[in-house]
């Protein structure tokens, strides 16, 4: 690795905002699903959950455009559940608070919230935006401010908005120049993690994740995974075919 390269993506990991992720529910449009992970990657976000439980999205042999994503999905973890519950468990034990996009008496304005603690936003699908079911399992909506006749915002916008509202946040506290969310080892760690990864071009690592309630504890993102395992958990034909 020449070094340059090697500055780069040391600054990527000490940039990097483990504390702040996106969970997609139901998302039917792969070209959305790849613009949100490059908005992910775009301002340090190292870990994206993607919710399945509509039916008919068994159907559509979802794959991400490495164009659109920009090739950001090998930099990143992510995992998908068909089951409702397990995923919001494992993001509230990950993330403590989840953040809803969607209008309701309680709703606040995207700007009035504190994005620089801990926190894990909910984006619904295209047509139905958050089901009822995930609502439950939220600690608070929230809104993006409009005043054009437009009542909404394409999903894959609405999150980068969020997500650099976060990002604006965040930096003003210096989380990106002075105060890095990651420990130096740390930082090491998920620095060999990538560069093996880099090295073997292995497959099996720039794969999603199907988790279900007998998988393990998801890890660190900084935590390398050992292949062998990581490809068990990746079924050949998943329901949603998330393939990367």
């Amino acid at each position: 690795m020449n070094p340059s390269r090697e500055q780069k993506i040391r600054s990527v990991i000490r940039q990097s905002q483990p504390d702040l992720t996106v969970i997609l529910e139901n998302i039917f449009d792969p070209l959305n699903i790849s613009a949100v992970l490059r908005s992910c990657d775009a301002i340090g976000i190292r870990e994206v959950f993607v919710l399945y439980t509509k039916k008919y999205l068994d159907k559509r042999g979802l794959i991400l455009g490495k164009r659109t994503s920009a090739g950001t999905f090998k930099w990143m973890d992510v995992y998908v559940f068909e089951d409702l519950e397990e995923c919001f468990k494992r993001v509230k034990m990950r993330y403590g608070r989840i953040l809803a996009t969607s209008l309701g008496a309680q709703s606040k304005s995207l700007y009035e919230l504190d994005l620089t603690v801990p926190t894990a936003f909910l984006f619904g699908n295209e047509d139905e935006g958050v089901s009822e079911e995930a609502l439950a399992y939220a600690d608070g909506n929230f809104i993006i401010p409009q005043v054009g006749f437009a009542e909404s915002l394409n999903i894959s916008v609405a999150c980068a908005v969020t997500l650099f509202e976060a990002r604006r946040q965040r930096a003003a506290e210096g989380f990106y120049d002075q105060k890095s969310k990651f420990s130096e080892t740390e930082q090491q760690q998920l620095f060999e993690r990538w560069k093996v990864m880099l090295k073997e071009k292995s497959y099996s690592r720039q794969q999603a994740i199907v988790i279900d309630k007998d998988s393990a504890d998801l890890l660190p993102v900084y935590v390398d995974r050992d292949p062998a395992v990581e490809k068990s958990q990746i079924r050949p034909n998943p329901l949603t075919k998330f393939d990367l």
